[in-house]
This record gives C-alpha cells, sequence and structure tokens, in this order.
C-alpha cells in the first residue's frame, strides 16, 4: 500500500524538489563533449550537501552499495551508471538520475541531456520521452489508477515507434528512497491501485529505440537495453493532491 504524505510533508517536499531540480539543473549545463560522468558526480555531491541534503543514492543497495549520488547512463544504459572516468563525446546521449534525503524526505529526479549535436532520430526520441512523462503526470488526479499512468505512457510512446522498458518501474518515494507502489510505464487504463490524496509518486518512463528487453552490466548496477539500442529517461517526483498533481521536482 502507499504511503500518504500529510500536507506539511508536501509544502517540506515543494520545497526539496525546487532545491534538488536547480542542482540538476547546474550539472546538467555542465554537459558537453570532454567531461566525464565523474566530473558531474562530483559536483551534484558538492551541491546536495551545500544545500543541507545528502544523496540518497549514494550507498543504497546490498550486496554492494551505489558508490555515488548521481547515476550518469550514457547512450545504450538505460539507468544506474556508475560515474567514472569515461569521457562524453558529440552525439551521446546521457541520462542524469539523482535523488536527495533533506530533513528526513527524499525527491528524485532525471532528465536525459544531448552532448553537442545529436541525430534528428535522437531528438525524436529525447522528445517523445518526454512527452510521455508529461501524459504520465496529467493522469495523476485522485480516482485515476497507476494503470492510467501506465497507458498514457505507453500508447504515446508505442505510436511514436520506441519501445517501453517492462522491466524497471517508477515507484513512491517521500519517506524514502524507493516505496510501494510500483509505477509501471505500460498498463491498461482503470487497472492497479486507485490514486489517492497525499500519495507522492516518481514517474519515470524509460524509452528505447529498440527492444525494451534489459541486461545487467558486470559492475552490478548499471543496465542496458539488450539489443544495444539507445535509450531515454526523464522524471518527476510528482504528489498527489485534491487540485491535480504537483510536480515537486519542478524549479
Amino acid at each position: 500500500m502507499s504511503l500518504i504524505k500529510t500536507a506539511e510533508e508536501i509544502k517540506q517536499l515543494r520545497e526539496d524538489g525546487k532545491v534538488l531540480a536547480s542542482v540538476l539543473k547546474y550539472v546538467k549545463e555542465m554537459v558537453k563533449p570532454g567531461i566525464t560522468p565523474a566530473e558531474l558526480n562530483s559536483k551534484a555531491e558538492e551541491l546536495i550537501y551545500a544545500a543541507g541534503g545528502k544523496p540518497s543514492f549514494k550507498g543504497y543497495g546490498q550486496p554492494i552499495p551505489f558508490p555515488a549520488g548521481l547515476c550518469v547512463s550514457v547512450n545504450e544504459e538505460i539507468v544506474h551508471g556508475i560515474p567514472g572516468d569515461r569521457v562524453l563525446k558529440e552525439g551521446d546521449i546521457v541520462s542524469l538520475d539523482i535523488g536527495m534525503d533533506r530533513r528526513g524526505l527524499f525527491t528524485d529526479m532525471a532528465t536525459t541531456v544531448a552532448v553537442g549535436g545529436v541525430p534528428k532520430h535522437t531528438k525524436e526520441l529525447m522528445k517523445v520521452t518526454h512527452k510521455c512523462l508529461e501524459l504520465g503526470i496529467k493522469e495523476c488526479k485522485v480516482g485515476n489508477t497507476l494503470g492510467d499512468i501506465g497507458y498514457a505512457i505507453q500508447t504515446y510512446a508505442e505510436k511514436n515507434g520506441f519501445g517501453v522498458v517492462r522491466d524497471l518501474v517508477g515507484h513512491g518515494v517521500g519517506h524514502a528512497v524507493h516505496e510501494a507502489p510500483s509505477v509501471p510505464n505500460f498498463g491498461r487504463k482503470g487497472m492497479g491501485e486507485k490514486l489517492q490524496e497525499g500519495m507522492v509518486l516518481a514517474l519515470e518512463p524509460m524509452i528505447t529505440v529498440g527492444s525494451y528487453d534489459i541486461d545487467y552490466c558486470d559492475d552490478d548496477w548499471t543496465i542496458k537495453t539488450r539489443d544495444n539500442s539507445l535509450s531515454c529517461h526523464y522524471e518527476h517526483t510528482v504528489a498527489i493532491t485534491k487540485d491535480g498533481p504537483i510536480i515537486i521536482t519542478e524549479l
């Protein structure tokens, strides 16, 4: 069952979400050919600590804790890329996924950034994935279902010829990095848990150029497309309120 947040907790989450969004905006603007994921992570962690928060991904997970505050996933990597010394080059796309624990509450968001110029089809993948997130958020209304969110994302992605990752999903967030419920990016209208006032969800469509099948890399964290096709990822933390969805991680 979903963990319901109070009005006071949602107010704090909105404040924290703006902080996290400003951190990600700064790091996003650093992306250019020649920079490394490790440099992006170093700045992200620095900014989170300076804002009175802690990087919630760092040290998360068992048996091998994630070693950084920022997930940096390049090209065919979908999520959970460990930031290292790989040099980003012109034409790459990179997913930046970041979470923060501040005053005991958790926010989570992601964006995908082009490194220099990218081909038209890559731009289309990014545009469609971002639109999938917008459409999913529009379904975040009291009385709707998780299936309504997944259906909106899936139908738009597939209508535009892209794949929707099945094995990775969004999730509840707020009291922990990951909470119930799971929020799939595919589904049927009217199916699944009903959305209630006070739910806080991390919506994160993961869309591919090719197959939606995935593989885990040797580092035990990075997840990539099995067919090595490009993948794109956007994410917002969203609160369900009686007046409609509130994007917590929006500047």
